[in-house]
């Protein structure tokens, strides 16, 4: 990243806290789900596996990217898994903001699920178990959403007030962290639809917390396909 685009993004930062407005005692959230992978399109759980781009993902986070220049973001902390990491370089050259990695982003832990499809794990009795209480069950040998939320609230941790911090990660991760601020239920973080390069956002300030907007989409016309996981025609 160039020097000066450092030099940008604090000085955007300072001209926030010193314009006098209220909301600059803020901290913004920025939240992102990574743009789209052949394993998507396949319905495959990916979990950790090091998935890259497709092409409609990389054009996918170049026009997110054309809508984030305008939104002051101060720095990028990301998922370290490929998918997620080629997502913020792309939208860090369209901002000019630093990035930094944080391994508490990445995707949901699937276990021995991970690189199977939907159809293929639809028969394993867990599966079901899973679906119905998702907060008690998980992957054979993976992880609860209880452990993905506590995870992934602390990697939100660090956001100075006035500063916004755009956090590239997985749909699973956004859903948890939008019912915590939201006061939904964990067992029904299935019911928020996140969609690859879906941008949600929440303001933080003294302890109190403002849900700005969820899953919005550079290309809304996404909005209505079938979600990943139902079978598509």
């Amino acid at each position: 990243m160039p020097p000066d685009s450092r030099e940008s993004a604090d000085g955007a930062q300072r001209a926030r806290r010193s314009g006098g407005d209220a909301r600059a005692s803020a901290a913004t959230l920025i939240l992102l789900r990574h743009g789209e992978t052949d394993w998507n399109r396949e319905r495959r759980l990916m979990g950790a596996a090091d998935v890259p781009l497709n092409d409609t993902g990389r054009l996918q986070c170049t026009r997110v990217g054309e809508v984030l220049a305008g939104f002051g973001i101060d720095r990028i902390r990301t998922s370290p898994l490929a998918r997620a990491l080629e997502s913020s370089r792309i939208v860090a050259d369209a901002i000019g903001a630093p990035i930094e990695s944080d391994e508490r982003l990445v995707e949901v832990r699937f276990g021995d699920w991970q690189g199977r499809t939907y159809d293929e794990i639809a028969a394993d009795p867990q599966y079901r178990r899973y679906i119905d209480d998702p907060v008690s069950q998980a992957a054979p040998g993976g992880e609860t959403v209880v452990d993905v939320q506590k995870r992934a609230l602390a990697g939100l941790q660090g956001a100075c007030p006035g500063e916004r911090i755009l956090f590239v990660t997985h749909g699973d991760l956004i859903r948890t962290i939008l019912c915590q601020f939201l006061s939904v239920p964990l067992a029904e973080f299935r019911r928020l639809r996140i969609d690859n390069c879906g941008l949600s956002a929440v303001a933080v300030a003294d302890g109190r917390s403002e849900v700005k907007f969820v899953n919005m989409l550079a290309d809304p016309s996404r909005a209505w396909d079938p979600v990943h996981w139902t079978r598509q025609a």
